[in-house]
């Protein structure tokens, strides 16, 4: 399970003021990828959420990604996506953005 119950709420309650430059509520990755997704709310659908998605081509970007999706994913038959424990923030995902759009890949902007 990529979310925990209190993500997802948070996730929901997010977007309810999905205008709002909230910070990023979990942070998904891929294990020995720079592949990373920082997500900030979730639409009613229950699994298509926004945030800063980064597949490690040095592009990263805002978008939209499918929680099922990620749950599928299998890189080189070895690592599915997976949550990050210890992810906590404070900093809106606008600073995020601006960090992982100078540095070609998403960083800490502090």
């Amino acid at each position: 399970m990529l979310l925990t119950p209190q993500q997802r709420l948070k996730l929901a309650e997010n977007n309810r003021n999905c205008e709002a430059d909230h910070p990023p509520v979990v942070r998904l990755f891929v294990p020995n990828t720079k592949a990373t997704w920082l997500l900030k709310d979730m639409l009613p659908d229950g699994d298509t959420c926004f945030g800063l998605c980064d597949l490690g081509l040095g592009e990263p970007e805002l978008g939209y990604v499918s929680l099922k999706e990620l749950e599928q994913l299998l890189i080189f038959n070895l690592w599915r996506v997976e949550r990050d424990l210890h992810f906590q923030t404070d900093l809106p995902l606008s600073k995020w953005t601006a960090a992982a759009r100078r540095e070609g890949q998403i960083i800490n902007p502090e």
